[in-house]
């Protein structure tokens, strides 16, 4: 890929370098010299007073910024933008330099251009480069082990980039490229992003949890109020909650794999791969991940819950007084061969399902699945996927068993909530048994192959590529 850069200054002797500089003695001042000093660098720090360095690592040098810039070929600028203009005055200190800016904004669209683009105005004898902005100062002191370990680099002088990438794989981070410094804003606006892939996901996941929450409090609190005289609320807690949970998790787990069969229907449709999808799919199919983990955290939810049924006081009641009863009345509860079928087969269902579930939740970890080969994670993620989903759907069927044949079941005519909760997985999963199908699975290997349709045959269509992945 050709470089998006324009070469302003030639630089030489950008080998290894053995002097840093670093204006700004603040928290990441401090830990990138500390880091850059076990690395092997000579760090040098300039400070407006050298003389106030307590808190600097032991081993560095401080000296005015002037002094300091003529010790090294590349500076970071680790101050705010709001103190840039004491670097006017150091023009010719600072010329041929390649300085690099760390800063970041408190807020989107604070300032009409870059901080970076900003200081290339100011020091224009010096070749400016954006980077480290988005590594953290805790990421430095961490040695990069429990944190973002890639360093995100922009400028307009290739050997001034190569310089600051040299810089960070000394320090055990990873360097990306990407471009020229019109890339800085874009840089500066990532350490202000809070959680942009997981909106979507959050807001379904709040959607389905409210709808589903006040179905069955409906159907089971507020019914046995109105119609029984019964106050039951207390079941609100656990019971219902216990519910709710696994009732989300089904359906948000059959949402992870729905966009993809869609996905499948509209390339059979089209008969190319080279149609954009609707950007509501491609926003859907990119967020799959978030929601799948949303998933797990249900299920586990779901999954605490259970335990803690039979230490209830509400179990022990029920318990105590059904057994008193029994004993009074001297009856005994017979033996029933297919309930007991049909409760270990929930159970087994159950578990085996959740095992599956945690398993796609351990492979989504970036380190976890930058360890396996796109058959080896397309195979866990896609065919455990339907597995998994598979398997909790027939633990839900299992739990309702024969309720939906019996007419007290619909409260106030409204099917159980289980029976709402399965609605979405048994649609993907029939959908799923549609396209593996060999006729259809035959169709569609060949159309991720480049086969098209031709206009005759079918639709017309415009060769426009799809920017998604498809994994179903």
């Amino acid at each position: 890929m050709k470089p998006d850069s324009i070469t302003m200054t030639t630089l030489s002797g950008l080998g290894k370098q053995d002097v840093v500089c670093i204006f700004g003695t603040g928290d990441f001042g401090r830990s990138l010299g500390l880091r850059l000093l076990q690395a092997g660098y000579e760090v040098v720090y300039g400070s407006r007073d050298p003389k106030n360095s307590a808190l600097l690592p032991k081993g560095a040098k401080v000296m005015t910024h002037e002094e300091a810039a003529q010790t090294a070929r590349v500076i970071f600028v680790a101050v705010h933008r709001e103190h840039y203009d004491f670097l006017t005055s150091l023009s010719l200190a600072l010329e041929g330099k390649v300085l690099v800016d760390i800063s970041n904004n408190l807020s989107r669209g604070l300032y009409p251009q870059s901080n970076a683009e900003y200081l290339s105005t100011l020091v224009p004898g010096a070749v400016v480069v954006k980077a480290f902005n988005t590594i953290s100062a805790w990421a430095l002191q961490s040695g990069g082990l429990d944190a973002n370990r890639q360093v995100l680099i922009c400028g307009n002088n290739p050997d001034a980039k190569q310089a600051v990438v040299d810089i960070a794989h000394s320090l055990g981070l990873t360097a990306l490229d990407r471009g020229s410094l019109r890339a800085a804003s874009e840089l500066e606006d990532i350490p202000l992003q809070l959680f942009p892939m997981w909106r979507l996901p959050f807001r379904i996941a709040v959607g389905l949890l409210a709808v589903f929450f006040i179905y069955v409090l409906i159907r089971d609190v507020i019914y046995a109020w109105v119609m029984e005289k019964k106050d039951i609320s207390f079941r609100i807690m656990v019971s219902l909650a216990n519910k709710v949970f696994p009732m989300v998790a089904l359906v948000m787990l059959a949402l992870c794999y729905l966009p993809g069969i869609m996905a499948a229907f509209l390339q059979l449709y089209n008969g190319t791969k080279y149609r954009r999808f609707p950007d509501w799919l491609d926003r859907w199919m990119l967020c799959r991940k978030q929601l799948g983990l949303l998933a797990l955290a249900f299920a586990f939810l779901h999954m605490l819950y259970t335990f803690a049924i039979p230490i209830r006081y509400y179990v022990f009641h029920r318990r105590f007084t059904f057994t008193s009863t029994m004993i009074k009345e001297n009856k005994t509860y017979e033996f029933d061969n297919i309930m007991a079928w049909r409760s270990d087969s929930y159970l087994a269902m159950g578990m085996l399902g959740f095992a599956l579930f945690v398993l796609l939740g351990i492979t989504s970890l970036p380190s976890v699945s930058n360890s396996l080969n796109w058959r080896e994670f397309s195979c866990i993620q896609s065919k455990l996927g339907h597995l998994t989903l598979l398997l909790c759907t027939a633990h839900t069927f299992l739990y309702g068993w024969d309720k939906f044949l019996k007419p007290s079941a619909y409260k106030w005519w409204t099917p159980p909530g289980y029976m709402v909760s399965l609605v979405v997985p048994c649609v993907v999963l029939i959908l799923k048994l549609f396209l593996i199908t060999p006729c259809m699975d035959r169709t569609i290997t060949r159309i991720r192959q480049g086969w098209e349709r031709s206009a005759k045959a079918g639709m017309p269509h415009k060769k426009e590529k799809s920017s998604q992945p498809l994994i179903l």
